[in-house]
């Protein structure tokens, strides 16, 4: 996977699903069985999809906090 760059980042921060069981929940607050789930089954295609996969990778190491603080400090 390639380092995602700032303006990713930021835009991840912010980004709630768009649909489903947790339609309007931010990707970063998704239960963890929830992006497993999506892991298993395969990421949407899209840019959705890539941010997914990237908040997978963020809970796999326990970096959670690393986004929620990017959420704090960029607000929308």
């Amino acid at each position: 996977m390639l380092q995602p760059d700032k303006d990713f980042l930021i835009k991840l921060a912010h980004t709630k699903m768009p649909f489903g069981k947790y339609k309007d929940r931010f990707l970063i607050d998704l239960p963890e069985y929830y992006i497993v789930w999506y892991h298993n089954k395969g990421f949407p295609k899209g840019k959705l999809g890539e941010m997914l996969e990237t908040i997978y990778t963020v809970k796999l190491n326990g970096l959670e906090d690393l986004i929620r603080n990017i959420k704090k400090q960029y607000p929308k």
